[in-house]
C-alpha cells in the first residue's frame, strides 16, 4: 500500500465508522456486494458513501437520524464507499438499473428492485431535515 493509499484509508475511516455505528454493514468488495444482493430478501437501504462535504454535512447525518427516528425501518442497512471501494461500488450500481451513478446517494430496495432513490442533487443544497424527510417517507411507504 502506498503512502497516499494509507493516508486516504485513515482519512475516510471516521466516515465509514459513522455508518457502521448506525448499524450499516460495509460491503467492500464486488464479491461481498454480489453475495449480499443475490441472497437478500425484504427491504434494504443502500448508502453510497463519499468524502464530499455534502456526505459529511447532510447525507450521513440525515441517514443515521432517519434510521433512529423512523418507526418503519428497512430489514437491511448496507453501504459501499465510492472512490474507495471502487469494485464494490460499481457492482452495487449494476443493481440500480437505469439510474445515473451519484455519490453520495441512497437507495431503498425491495429485493433487488430500487423502489426509491435519492441522488446527490436531492441532497446537496437541501436541509438535513428535508433529506431526512425524504428517507423517512420512503421507509414509511415501503418498509414494514
Amino acid at each position: 500500500m502506498s503512502a497516499y493509499e494509507e493516508y486516504m484509508r485513515q482519512l475516510v475511516q471516521p466516515m465509514r465508522d459513522e455508518l457502521v455505528r448506525a448499524g450499516f454493514q460495509e460491503l467492500k468488495t464486488s464479491e461481498e456486494v454480489e453475495s449480499f444482493m443475490e441472497s437478500v430478501q425484504g427491504t434494504t437501504f443502500v448508502f453510497i458513501n463519499s468524502v464530499c462535504g455534502c456526505a459529511a454535512g447532510l447525507a450521513r447525518p440525515a441517514a443515521t437520524q432517519a434510521i433512529f427516528q423512523s418507526e418503519k425501518k428497512p430489514d437491511h442497512l448496507v453501504t459501499v464507499f465510492a472512490g474507495q471501494d471502487r469494485e464494490a461500488t460499481a457492482k452495487m450500481r449494476e443493481y440500480f438499473v437505469g439510474i445515473e451513478p451519484s455519490s453520495p446517494s441512497m437507495a431503498l430496495l425491495k429485493g433487488k428492485e430500487v423502489v426509491h432513490f435519492i441522488p446527490r442533487h436531492e441532497i446537496e443544497g437541501n436541509s438535513m431535515e428535508a433529506v431526512m424527510a425524504n428517507i423517512m417517507n420512503a421507509f414509511e411507504a415501503h418498509c414494514s
